[in-house]
Formats: structure tokens, sequence, C-alpha cells
């Protein structure tokens, strides 16, 4: 007996949440591929939206940022679980993506009023803006409500990052 595929169409309602969790992430767990081993890495990073692409702060000492420099392959995970419940329970979307350089300067303030602690180490000379090109996305809605996105699926219709 064939097994019913368990991922739904993606509808409004899907798009709405991963939006959602777009808009209020302030972290995220990065996945990337180890240069040295080829194997996977994950780290938590300090994220943003800007309407079509996350943006990371990444300091180039940092392993991740290496990684991300030798394949700019990577996924991002966002949505926190709530104080209570299954942690399983809560909405979570995990961005399938390609890194790339961003415009630092032009993104200081809007990186700033998001993170203002990150004022003490956002101009040094070793941390970089990135952009994570959103190739595909995952929606996990909760229990039983899975679905798949495309990069249009994450824009906001209104235009408003």
């Amino acid at each position: 007996m064939e097994r019913p595929d368990p991922i739904r169409p993606t509808d409004d309602e899907a798009r709405a949440l991963a939006r959602r969790l777009l808009a209020e992430a302030r972290h995220g767990a990065l996945g990337v591929l180890d240069p040295e081993t080829r194997g996977p890495f994950v780290t938590r990073i300090a994220v943003g939206w800007d309407g079509e692409a996350a943006l990371a702060l990444v300091s180039t000492l940092a392993l991740h940022t290496r990684a991300l420099q030798a394949d700019p392959a990577c996924s991002l995970l966002l949505g926190e679980p709530g104080p209570k419940g299954d942690p399983l329970t809560h909405p979570r979307l995990t961005l399938l993506a390609a890194a790339g350089p961003a415009d630092k300067a032009a993104q200081r303030t809007s990186w700033l009023a998001r993170h203002p602690k990150s004022a003490l180490y956002y101009d040094f000379a070793d941390f970089l803006l990135l952009r994570l090109r959103v190739r595909s996305a995952f929606l996990n809605g909760g229990f039983g409500k899975a679905f798949r996105l495309t990069p249009e699926d994450l824009k906001d219709p209104a235009g408003a990052a």
C-alpha cells in the first residue's frame, strides 16, 4: 500500500506563517559543510530578513564563515519553541540557501534596530554581513502541518520587508 505524501499543498495560511517566522526571527541555527571534513556543522547566529533573503552578521574568525566562503550552500532553521507544550509542536522554518555578500553599510541602521547589542562589534573589520538567498524552504507548522515553499512564497505580497 502506497503511503500518502505527508507534505500538504502550500496555501496562504502556510505562507503567512512562514513570513511571520521570518519577520520575528532574531537568531537561527545555521548549517554548513565543514571545509576540512566536509561533515555537517551547525551553529547559532543572529539573523534578519530583507524581504527576499536572510541576513547574517558573521566573523571571518568563525568556522561557519570559512565554510560559507568555501561552499556557499547552507541551511538556516528559524523558529523558537514557546514556553509551554512539546517543542516539536511549535512552528519552524528551514531555508535552503546560498550565502553571498550583503551591503553591510546600507543595512547598518536596520540591523542595529533589530540587534542593538551588536553595535559593539558591527563595524569591526572581521565582521561581514551575508545575504542567504533562499533556494527553497520547508515549513513545519506543527504536528502534521508540513509544507514546501518557494522563494516567491516567502515574499510579502504587500511588498513590505
